[in-house]
C-alpha cells in the first residue's frame, strides 16, 4: 500500500464534522469503525472512549488544513509535527495481497496497527499520510472547500493546483450561486441606471421654441 493512500484517513476524519452547519456524524462507535474502511481488524478495537478521542484528533487535523488553506505554511507544519510526535507510526515492509506475474510478493511499506488503542493507531496513520502528501506535493495542496457553508477538507491533486472545492457538487453549487449573484447585480445596475435616466429627464428644463 502506498503511503499517499493514508492521507485519505485525515480527510475522512475531518469531514465527519460540518461546523458551519452544526453537524457531526462522529457520534458512535459504529461511526468511528466506518472510518477504518477495509481495516476490519483495527476497527474491532474501537471502544466508547475512542469517540471522544477521535473528535479531539479531528479538531487538530482540521487546524492543519485551516492553516494550510490560509497560507500559514509554517503553522500547518508545526501542527502536523505535533501530531507526529504524539502518535508515532510503526512502519513495516509488507507483501500481503499483492503479487507480481511470477507470484512473488510485491513488497511495499505498510503502517502497522498501533499497540496502544484505536485512536492512536488511526491518528498515527492519518498524520503520517498527511505529512507524506504535504512534503511530496506542497502545503498548498491541502485546502478547505470554498463553497459556503461547506468547508470540508480536501487534497488537491489537480495538475495546475487549481482545486477550490471538495467535490463536483460543491463546485456546481458555488458556480450557480456566483452566476445568480452576477445576474442580480446586473439587474440592480440596470434598474439604477434607468432610475437615474428618468430623474435626469425630470429635472431637465424644457426649451421653448
Amino acid at each position: 500500500m502506498e503511503l499517499a493512500y493514508y492521507s485519505d484517513y485525515a480527510v475522512r476524519l475531518v469531514n465527519t464534522e460540518e461546523p458551519a452547519r452544526n453537524k457531526d456524524s462522529l457520534t458512535s462507535v459504529e461511526a468511528v469503525r466506518e472510518l477504518f474502511g477495509e481495516s476490519a481488524q483495527a476497527a474491532r478495537r474501537v471502544s466508547d472512549s475512542d469517540v471522544t478521542r477521535f473528535r479531539s484528533v479531528r479538531g487538530r487535523l482540521r487546524a492543519v488544513f485551516a492553516a494550510a488553506d490560509a497560507g500559514e505554511e509554517t503553522q500547518a507544519v508545526d501542527l502536523l509535527n505535533s501530531l507526529l510526535l504524539e502518535f508515532p507510526v510503526n512502519p513495516q515492509i509488507s507483501g500481503h495481497d499483492y503479487r507480481d506475474e511470477d507470484g512473488r510478493p510485491k513488497w511495499h511499506m505498510h503502517l502497522a496497527d498501533h499497540p496502544s488503542n484505536a485512536t492512536a493507531g488511526y491518528a498515527a496513520i492519518a498524520a503520517m499520510g498527511l505529512a507524506f502528501h504535504l512534503t511530496q506535493y506542497g502545503v498548498d495542496r491541502l485546502g478547505l472547500c470554498e463553497a459556503t457553508p461547506c468547508r470540508n477538507a480536501y487534497l488537491d491533486t489537480s495538475t495546475n493546483r487549481s482545486r477550490r472545492y471538495c467535490s463536483d457538487r460543491c463546485a456546481t453549487r458555488a458556480n450557480v450561486a456566483a452566476y445568480r449573484a452576477r445576474k442580480r447585480l446586473e439587474t440592480e445596475r440596470s434598474a439604477s441606471t434607468g432610475r437615474t435616466a428618468e430623474a435626469s429627464q425630470e429635472t431637465t428644463p424644457s426649451t421653448d421654441r
